[in-house]
């Protein structure tokens, strides 16, 4: 019960800081329309593919989690309150905590994301369980590789290119497999018998990448 209560503090400051300043969700909701925006006009009344519609969605929403991310550790660093987590809250528990709140910005990139992109792409959704269940299992791998790599930038000087640079290369796997199963939601795919490899690859990476961060992140946290 101490674990989840220190979690839970941790999530609760961070959620409290946000609904403060709002700063990384207006900027994460403000990319995310500007990129659909510029994408709609860009195509106008072309017809634009399943495959590339989802490539394009998954592209918005892997360029937001590196733009917004990454903040969660850098703003301790710029308020001067990590050596004071350090003090009171075991590296699992801080780690647990800011894991939860990049996923539920996250999951508002993707909420606010598909519902646009169905709008102006007119996207043909066909099995709404199955890009739902996508999306989630994504956003998992997604928050807990750029969480990781995000207390690990979070004491370098040029902490802005830093995130996207080490993220791209790691996400490579995952990318692949949730365009594809993103597709077989889409009318026409292959629904959840033609998406369940891709399925079972993104549920692993989650796994791992999850798995990898709770072991590392004490000596992430503490040197």
């Amino acid at each position: 019960m101490n674990w989840f209560r220190g979690s839970w503090a941790v999530l609760q400051k961070d959620l409290r800081l946000e609904m403060r300043s709002r700063y990384a969700l207006n900027m994460l909701l403000m990319f995310v329309l500007s990129s659909l925006l510029l994408i709609a006009f860009s195509v106008g009344k072309e017809a634009v593919s399943e495959r590339m519609q989802t490539a394009l969605l998954w592209i918005v929403i892997l360029f937001s989690a590196s733009i917004g991310l990454g903040r969660s550790f850098v703003a301790e660093e710029e308020q001067g309150t990590v050596l004071l987590l350090q003090l009171n809250v075991p590296g699992s528990q801080v780690f647990a905590g800011k894991l939860i709140f990049n996923l539920i910005l996250l999951l508002a990139v993707d909420v606010v994301g598909l519902g646009v992109f169905a709008i102006l792409l007119n996207m043909p959704i066909e099995n709404w369980g199955l890009l739902a269940l996508t999306l989630l299992l994504g956003s998992v791998a997604l928050a807990g590789a750029t969480t990781l790599l995000a207390a690990i930038i979070a004491r370098a000087t040029n902490k802005g290119p830093l995130l996207p640079v080490l993220l791209f290369p790691l996400l490579v796997p995952l990318l692949l497999s949730v365009v594809r199963a993103s597709r077989s939601a889409l009318d026409g795919g292959l629904g959840f018998p033609g998406a369940t490899e891709d399925l079972q690859t993104i549920a692993l990476f989650a796994g791992v990448v999850i798995t990898a961060a709770v072991l590392l992140f004490d000596y992430v946290w503490t040197d």
